[in-house]
């Protein structure tokens, strides 16, 4: 299995396969299983990719089947973060053929989501090998599901930019135009800031780049930049701060915008533009118990 910089905590997962649990159940439970299974048939299944690409988000898929009900097993034939071949096995689970079914839509749910964000993760990832740069993701994410789109982007081996408002500052546009400068911006925040909170801030211009560095400002976002002016900032930079492009990274750019010399790309498209990985769930039911 791949090694990965940190995991889910059980308390998250648990919540949030719970809501979906009681969301896909509603206040009656699974009637079509109720309707045609008998409560001691048994059930197994294989969970498998129908495409090639990136795992994510087993813990989500396991706890639907632990929270269902008693019983049912799930056992792991890769990780989060191996690479799956069309037709691969993930894993395997068996027990109350009831739970297995009940709980079938939401593990897949979450699987095939995350499985999509870390499969196009590596995409850009791969694309940009060599270069230096690292493709991180934004806080542009689905409400609710923010922790574990982050978690798969790590899973697709991206790295992750801020997760809320509360754990840095980056400095925008908007926030530039309220306090009248980039100077008069940045050095409010530092004021502000204490020593273990980072500090971005966002220029658009060549001006404000340079800007920013008499500023003292070691994180720089150079937003919607053509690569010409990448190149410039970066060479006007001269490696005094650490540059993040951001706006309009497309993955049919993102090798050229890489090699400029930014450390740093940020990317949507990496959790609001994927689509689900192609898994699915093969039941075979078994004889009454």
């Amino acid at each position: 299995m791949t090694a990965l910089p940190a995991h889910l905590p059980r308390l998250l997962v648990d919540r949030a396969v719970a809501a979906a649990l009681e969301e896909d159940l509603g206040l009656a439970g699974d009637l079509t299983s109720q309707a045609t299974l008998a409560p001691d048939m048994h059930a197994t299944a294989v969970l498998a990719a129908r495409e090639a690409g990136i795992i994510a988000g087993l813990d989500l898929a396991e706890a639907a089947f632990r929270l269902i009900g008693d019983g049912v097993r799930f056992e792991r034939r890769l990780g989060d973060g191996d690479q799956v071949a069309a037709g691969g096995i993930i894993a395997e689970i068996s027990g109350p053929a009831r739970l297995v079914m009940s709980g079938e839509r939401v593990a897949l749910n979450f699987l095939n989501h995350l499985s999509g964000i870390a499969t196009l993760t590596r995409t850009y990832v791969d694309a940009i090998e060599g270069t230096g740069a690292r493709i991180c993701d934004t806080r542009k994410t689905t409400p609710g599901l923010r922790a574990f789109q982050k978690y798969a982007v790590r899973c697709g081996g991206g790295s992750n930019h801020r997760y809320a408002l509360d754990d840095a500052i980056l400095i925008k546009d908007n926030h530039i135009a309220v306090a009248g400068s980039v100077t008069a911006a940045y050095k409010t925040a530092v004021a502000f800031a204490g020593h273990l909170v980072a500090i971005e801030i966002e220029v658009t211009t060549l001006a404000e780049l340079e800007e920013a560095l008499a500023a003292g400002a070691r994180v720089i976002m150079l937003d919607n930049m053509d690569n010409a002016l990448l190149r410039q900032a970066v060479a006007i930079n001269a490696g005094r701060a650490r540059l993040e492009a951001s706006g309009g990274v497309k993955l049919e750019r993102v090798r050229s915008i890489a090699e400029t010399g930014v450390d740093y790309i940020s990317t949507s498209q990496i959790t609001m533009g994927a689509k689900p990985l192609d898994l699915g769930l093969d039941v075979t039911l078994g004889a009454a118990r």
